[in-house]
């Protein structure tokens, strides 16, 4: 059973590095992946990753963090961050959501983990289908679905989701009414209900719940 399960992955996996691979010799250059989690999020930071993986030292498992369990995505993570030519997390918080938006506010985060990155790169290959205005164009390539298809950009969204889970499992030590540890911040009816009974919290965004806590005092 265990080979079976292997061999499943396996081929997953080198078909997303073979579409990396396509692009650097199509490109000749180093391109970095970059994804983000949280971006939907009602409590905590948008967390985004840029990843320079090491293709002559391929992961086996790498793919899409929500096709993940978690006990896959904490161990891909050990493996990316062991392996990868480098690999950097920037962060963009909730206050700077409320102020910006949650779109401007995923390309800070974006933008900041490009900027981290210690090795270089050419290409920022970018989960999705808008294009980051900090990023020159022609030194970005759009990839629709990309975390499903490309190997770094499956990396980056495993780094990203596993750096925000941890953030919101600390946060729940801080703010335990709203049981973090599980929803991660999500909009889950258990946490509906917490902002309904407690109000919101110091890591809440403004711009997501206000309109929740409103629409109670109303019903109220």
């Amino acid at each position: 059973m265990k080979s079976e399960k292997k061999r499943d992955k396996r081929p997953k996996s080198d078909a997303l590095y073979a579409f990396d691979k396509d692009i650097i010799s199509s490109k000749n250059c180093m391109i970095a992946g970059v994804d983000e989690a949280g971006r939907g999020a009602f409590a905590g930071p948008v967390i985004a990753c840029a990843v320079c993986l090491d293709y002559d030292t391929p992961i086996d498992g790498i793919n899409d963090s929500k096709k993940l369990t978690e006990i896959q995505r904490q161990q891909l993570y050990e493996q990316i961050v062991a392996t990868a030519r480098g690999w950097a997390v920037g962060s963009a918080s909730c206050s700077e959501v409320d102020k910006y938006n949650v779109l401007e506010a995923t390309y800070l985060a974006m933008k900041r983990a490009l900027e981290g990155l210690a090795c270089q790169w050419e290409c920022a290959l970018i989960d999705g289908n808008r294009s980051v205005p900090y990023i020159p164009e022609n030194r970005q390539m759009l990839i629709v679905k990309g975390d499903a298809n490309s190997a770094s950009i499956a990396a980056a969204s495993i780094i990203a989701k596993v750096t925000r889970d941890r953030l919101m499992v600390q946060a729940h030590e801080q703010y335990p009414h709203y049981d973090f540890m599980t929803n991660k911040g999500y909009g889950t009816l258990q946490h509906r209900n917490s902002i309904i009974a407690n109000g919101l919290c110091g890591i809440h965004r403004r711009s997501f719940c206000e309109d929740l806590v409103l629409q109670t005092r109303l019903e109220f």
